[in-house]
């Protein structure tokens, strides 16, 4: 059971952080994220804060921090600290970094990213608290795509994508939800945080969360102050 659960989460874990940073196109004046022309994210250094449990138990629950840089097309990682399972740590948290790693350094990450060739995007209108809501429907089944919808400010900026993975990573694994948070660090959209909730079978749910705080973005410093706070999960973990 134990094996059965940490190759699924691994597989969910890897699609959940897969990069993303491109130029959209949508023909609607509401949505003006998606025609403006963004500065890509092509260099950060920044130290992500990752946590993997279960709510079946506490032997599934473990913590890795780790620098992690993205220069030259290259993502490299450098792990500073890790706790917990050790199993988990090695199989999914470690797991997920190699894989993110591979997708990268291979050149595949556009496989991921919000582009016209991997989405069609539809005005969703307003929501009941005013933000505006773009609907994602993904041209393949893939475990790298979302379906679900993006959420913007007011002022066109993207707070979140939220809903499912467009393909089950595994047998084993099932109703892969899916929450990423955004924010202008250093005047570049970036990932901020990273929530996922998945079903396992013969496990029950099991829960990953990833934080990044930059330290640079696009060869500029940011202070710590332009990067939103630490999740409190963390601390609990350790």
């Amino acid at each position: 059971m134990r094996t059965v659960w940490v190759i699924a989460f691994t597989l969910l874990a890897g699609a959940a952080v897969a990069p993303t940073h491109a130029e959209l196109g949508l023909a609607n004046p509401v949505s003006h994220f998606f025609v403006r022309n963004e500065q890509p994210l092509r260099q950060y250094r920044a130290y992500r804060r990752m946590h993997a449990s279960t709510e079946s138990s506490n032997k599934y629950d473990a913590w890795l921090e780790a620098w992690t840089e993205l220069k030259d097309g290259r993502f490299s990682y450098q792990i500073m600290s890790e706790g917990g399972s050790e199993t988990v740590r090695a199989r999914v948290l470690r797991a997920m970094l190699a894989r993110e790693q591979d997708l990268i350094n291979r050149g595949d990450s556009d496989k991921g990213d919000l582009t016209l060739n991997n989405y069609e995007f539809v005005e969703g209108g307003r929501d009941v608290d005013g933000t505006h809501v773009v609907q994602m429907k993904p041209r393949r089944s893939d475990v790298l795509l979302v379906d679900g919808r993006a959420v913007l400010d007011e002022h066109g900026e993207l707070m979140r994508i939220e809903g499912r993975l467009a393909k089950n990573p595994s047998f084993w694994t099932s109703l892969v939800s899916i929450v990423r948070r955004y924010a202008r660090v250093g005047g570049t959209r970036v990932p901020v945080a990273t929530e996922t909730t998945a079903k396992v079978k013969f496990v029950g749910t099991a829960q990953m969360n990833v934080v990044y705080d930059y330290q640079s973005v696009n060869d500029r410093p940011v202070a710590l102050s332009e990067t939103p706070s630490s999740a409190p999960w963390h601390t609990a973990a350790r």
